[in-house]
């Protein structure tokens, strides 16, 4: 690979090229334009000089990082501490999505994230906690754990806080932990459904939802409930005659909407972008095409989830902003700021995309 090509007088620091990616290596030039700055500040980072703003040094760092270049040695610095991240499964792109926000943040404070990840047969949330603390983490960041079920003991949680463990949970809300949690508003997302649906004639509307002991599931039922009874003026009854609980996933969503369509329903509101995927697999084994047999809402927006065939309507989570008041959260305890421990719930967003339309349409 040929040299890098820099304009700072003789002896600046120069970024080091990383592996052999072919053409010309970028100039300070390409540098100050992919972190949106002037070329004397690009050098003035690389330099290790005073006067830059962190969260310009930051950009620039970044753009070194994006172009695929090691960090003058200088500027590499110590880690802050260890912060872990404990996520159910990498499957679902959602997580990912949350994990690669949060670590972004967490590393331009200075920390190193720590990633867990659960899986069957594999380490518990509890044994990863275990290893987390016995390698000195200075805090924890929950993702759709243990505390988002209602079923679970809220004990391991008051422990973590008696042992002076900071934590910070994401996406379900248990009253009897005394934590700081970070939300999507369940039930909204439910509503904007189903509002979406009714405008576009459906009537026959069902929800597919994962094991309602999970908060964010029987939020999301108690919105689909709430906006039948205000949309289609139908009771209860009729709401819970179009749940279906399942199992997350693409096979739990081709389950819940074949369920569903027996019982008549032209739309189908699901707690995942992977639960509607399945929902269209099940449509289509019967012949149905999608939107005009079947019209089907996600939750998540997930990457990439734009690109499906058709692409999917859905909710989409707030990831960066959810993620990044998690991690802020997280570093006022860890820096002995207490903060308010209570729930922050953000709010959603409708995507329309190409699976649904009128029925029949």
């Amino acid at each position: 690979m040929g040299g890098v090509t820099l304009s700072p007088p003789r002896g600046d620091a120069r970024p080091e090229p990383r592996g052999d990616r072919g053409g010309d290596a970028p100039r300070l030039a390409d540098i100050a334009v992919q972190a949106g700055v002037s070329e004397a500040t690009v050098s003035r980072v690389l330099n290790g000089k005073a006067g830059v703003a962190g969260s310009t040094r930051h950009r620039v760092l970044a753009a070194l990082d994006v172009l695929g270049y090691e960090r003058p040695v200088r500027l590499r610095r110590r880690s802050a501490g260890l912060v872990g991240l404990v996520v159910p499964e990498l499957t679902n792109p959602i997580f990912p999505a949350f994990a690669q926000v949060i670590e972004q943040v967490l590393a331009g404070h200075g920390y190193t994230p720590v990633l867990c990840t659960q899986m069957p047969g594999g380490a518990t949330e509890d044994e990863l906690v275990e290893q987390l603390e016995e390698r000195g983490v200075t805090g924890i960041v929950f993702l759709s754990g243990l505390h988002a079920d209602s079923a679970a003991d809220p004990a391991r949680y008051a422990g973590l806080t008696a042992r002076g463990v900071p934590y910070v949970l994401i996406n379900g809300f248990n009253e009897r932990i005394d934590a700081h949690f970070v939300s999507p508003d369940d039930r909204a997302a439910a509503r904007m459904a189903v509002h979406h649906l009714v405008e576009l004639g459906h009537r026959r509307i069902g929800l597919a939802i994962g094991p309602t002991r999970h908060v964010p599931s029987r939020r999301k039922a108690e919105g689909f409930t709430q906006a039948l009874a205000d949309f289609l003026d139908l009771p209860p009854e009729q709401a819970e005659a179009w749940t279906h609980s399942t199992l997350y996933g693409v096979e739990g969503g081709h389950a819940a909407a074949s369920v569903l369509l027996d019982r008549g329903c032209t739309g189908i509101v699901c707690a995942s972008d992977l639960m509607a995927l399945g929902a269209i697999r099940a449509a289509r084994t019967r012949g149905l095409d999608v939107p005009s047999g079947l019209s089907v809402v996600g939750f998540d927006d997930s990457p990439l989830i734009a690109f499906t065939d058709p692409p999917l309507t859905t909710i989409r989570q707030p990831v960066h902003a959810m993620a990044t008041a998690a991690v802020n959260a997280l570093l006022e305890e860890i820096q002995g700021n207490p903060v308010q421990r209570t729930e922050f719930v953000f709010q959603p967003e409708l995507v329309v995309r190409g699976s649904t339309a009128r029925p029949g349409a």
